[in-house]
């Protein structure tokens, strides 16, 4: 008998890439996703397309219309299913949006989160429950490291963080948006079921999740977004630090594969954080020229002296807690990999 996964938002970037990797490994998956980034985003963020090709193209997947608001369907789902792994990628994903819609952004993040923790502890408590969470859990006290300012990028100064944040990085008495406040809320709560009710549970608190299958918006998805406007001569808008400000980006391929890693040799009440590292780090004005490279066509943008509240100047992760735990995981998809298949995925779609 197949083993049985079940991923919410299943029809989004982190969660696509997780339904197809296992069904090539011959899981039967169970995908949730209500469209919900097309009411967060509108039109652009319509995720309608994934979840087509993935019903058309995965045999052994089966699609379920729930919100995951919806305490009860989410118990009788669980118990219907019982899955031998759960991933749970649904979330409201935007800064920006949260401050407009602050009982949508925790019910979906915090709550929608608890709703799948208790449904698995009810029925299925011993499949690992993996959650992604963000980098965002850290407020914006990583911008409190000392920061020296290069020709193209905000770096950090002290070489005792060269190699990025850890999870040891403090979460609190730093701003976090109401974004990351509800992400933190879902982010302990996965920790506390690992750890006070022994469940095998982890929070990955991602860098720039990233790759062609991402529907980006100016909102959310940077790289996604800020090659669209490339291919379509569209004027990107930068938002403050003279658009030196730095990301770690990480394939959803890659994340993938180290959820596969986790629920292979789960642990319990765990946090990694994954991002791409410094290899695969970029600030914007790199990511301009690294657009125009793969297009051949002009960046068009523009710049606003206000930065985003709670934005990181610069933000790398430190994957080393990561590959100490799954030794066979890595980094597999370089950043001009990463850059050359937005691109092809923007042009096919």
């Amino acid at each position: 008998m197949k083993r049985k996964l079940l991923v919410t938002g299943s029809s989004g970037l982190i969660g696509s890439e997780v339904v197809t990797h296992f069904h090539a490994l011959g899981w039967q998956v169970h995908g949730i996703d209500n469209n919900q980034r097309s009411v967060f985003f509108g039109p652009a963020g319509d995720t309608r397309w994934n979840q087509q090709r993935l019903i058309e193209t995965l045999p052994n997947f089966v699609h379920h219309e729930l919100d995951i608001r919806d305490r009860d369907g989410v118990l009788r789902l669980v118990d219907t299913v019982r899955p031998d792994a759960i991933v749970h990628t649904a979330a409201q994903p935007s800064h920006d949006r949260a401050a407009a819609i602050p009982f949508d952004d925790f019910d979906t993040n915090a709550v929608g989160t608890l709703n799948f923790l208790e449904a698995v502890r009810r029925s299925c408590k011993d499949s690992p429950f993996v959650h992604m969470s963000t980098n965002k859990v850290y407020g914006d006290a990583p911008n409190e490291l000392p920061m020296v300012e290069l020709p193209t990028r905000w770096d950090y100064s002290d070489p005792a963080y060269r190699d990025g944040i850890r999870e040891t990085f403090r979460i609190d008495a730093s701003k976090h948006s109401l974004f990351g406040a509800s992400k933190v809320a879902g982010d302990i709560m996965v920790q506390e079921y690992g750890r006070y009710f022994g469940m095998p549970t982890c929070c990955l608190r991602g860098g720039c999740l990233t790759g062609p299958g991402h529907s980006g918006v100016e909102l959310h998805g940077f790289l996604s977004y800020l090659v669209k406007c490339n291919l379509e001569g569209r004027r990107y808008t930068v938002f403050g630090y003279k658009g030196k400000q730095v990301r770690d980006n990480i394939h959803a391929h890659d994340v993938a594969c180290f959820i596969e890693n986790f629920i292979a040799a789960p642990r319990s009440g765990e946090i990694y954080n994954l991002g791409g590292g410094r290899a695969n780090s970029c600030s914007i004005l790199e990511a301009f020229a690294l657009a125009e490279r793969h297009s051949s066509k002009p960046m068009e943008w523009t710049y606003d002296e206000t930065n985003r509240e709670g934005d990181h100047i610069c933000y790398i992760s430190d994957l080393s807690k990561a590959k100490e735990h799954y030794p066979k995981w890595g980094i597999t998809k370089s950043l001009d990999d990463i850059f050359s298949e937005i691109v092809a995925g923007w042009q096919t779609r």
